[in-house]
């Protein structure tokens, strides 16, 4: 963090007002101080209030105040409760001093920021997910499954050999990530596979 303050201070145009251990302490600074125009830095892992913690709690003492958190965590639960709680930038410490800098001036200039790395798994979780589409014969014998036959029932019914229901069990539990018996026959997960199958 010191290496970033003495850059950011070397840096024409920016200036660090100053700087906090923790949430609390910014809060109560942010009580009784009158600087208008400032853009925060916010990491996540602070002691005591977590920096999302706190969030709610800055943006209604300044609710304008346009937050970038800065931090290591990049899981995607994480970006979305800070960008919920009024961040409006998300960005990686892993990233060079001068993309923060980047971020900065472009939250100055009323934009937002979110790291290339962020932003691939913003995008990866609202990418279509592959479905989950058994074949008839598979179906077929997810019931016999579910009615509580044997393997070797099955291929009796079926007229198939054991080795090809073995086969087949294995594709269905790799296409639905599954790993029992019990995940298959569970009630609405079966009603589901079914949708699937009527659609294809």
């Amino acid at each position: 963090m010191d290496s970033l303050i003495t850059f950011l201070n070397s840096t024409e145009g920016i200036k660090v007002l100053k700087t906090f251990n923790n949430t609390e302490d910014f809060i109560s600074w942010l009580e009784v101080e009158k600087e208008e125009d400032f853009i925060l830095l916010l990491d996540i892992q602070l002691p005591g209030k977590t920096g999302v913690e706190s969030l709610p709690f800055i943006k209604k003492l300044k609710p304008a105040l346009d937050v970038i958190i800065l931090t290591t965590f990049e899981e995607t639960d994480m970006i979305f409760k800070a960008l919920s709680a009024g961040a409006c930038s998300y960005v990686s410490k892993r990233i060079s001093l001068t993309k923060i800098k980047e971020a900065i001036d472009v939250v100055a200039e009323g934009g937002s920021y979110i790291s290339p790395a962020i932003a691939r798994k913003i995008a990866n979780f609202y990418a279509p997910k592959p479905s989950k589409i058994l074949t008839e014969r598979q179906q077929e014998i997810v019931n016999g499954i579910v009615n509580g036959k044997s393997y070797k029932m099955i291929a009796a019914d079926l007229f198939i050999s054991l080795d090809t229901v073995r086969s087949h069990i294995k594709n269905i539990y790799n296409t639905l990530e599954i790993n029992s018996k019990a995940e298959l026959s569970e009630k609405n997960t079966i009603k589901n596979y079914n949708l699937l199958i009527n659609v294809w």
